[in-house]
């Protein structure tokens, strides 16, 4: 099997050479842990999430290997400063039982002008379920009417993830 290894090396870059395939699972559990705090430092209170990228590869390491699903948002400020990462409903290998009202609840218990919304998928699969459209046209009806823009909602798996957003469905 061939490792998967940075080839341009550069003097700042401690981890440059090494493949997953050089790790022990120890190791690899470490470097999983390490990337989660660097990229959780991105998305703290306070910070303002600038990046989709970022906050798709850091929902991704922290979702990506749960057997049941958890739904969650981000909640932002008007300047899409981060006010906080919640989950807020767990489920089972194949869904969750989300209520708008309690997303709502928040945003305004949180003082919140926009949110993200993100849920994982255990099978792996990114493709989002035509309950999973359903659910993010009523979040996002839901928050509209107390003036809370819902920016996007991402699905997330070990394949990648799906943002409602970037393929126009929001």
């Amino acid at each position: 099997m061939q490792s998967n290894v940075l080839t341009l090396p550069t003097p700042e870059d401690r981890f440059c050479g090494i493949g997953a395939d050089d790790l022990s699972e120890v190791e690899g559990r470490s470097v999983v842990d390490l990337a989660l705090a660097f990229l959780a430092s991105r998305h703290r209170p306070g910070e303002t999430l600038e990046n989709p990228t970022q906050t798709k590869a850091y929902l991704r390491l922290r979702l990506s290997e749960r057997v049941t699903e958890l739904f969650g948002c981000v909640f932002l400020d008007n300047r899409h400063r981060v006010l906080a990462m919640e989950d807020l409903f767990t489920g089972t290998v194949d869904g969750a039982s989300v209520h708008p009202r309690v997303v709502v609840q928040r945003a305004l218990a949180l003082n919140a002008a926009a949110a993200v919304a993100h849920h994982n998928h255990p099978s792996g699969l990114v493709q989002p379920s035509q309950a999973d459209s359903a659910l993010t046209r009523r979040l996002k009806d839901a928050l509209a009417l107390v003036d809370v823009r819902l920016l996007d909602h991402l699905v997330v798996g070990a394949e990648g993830s799906f943002s409602f957003a970037e393929q126009g469905w929001l």
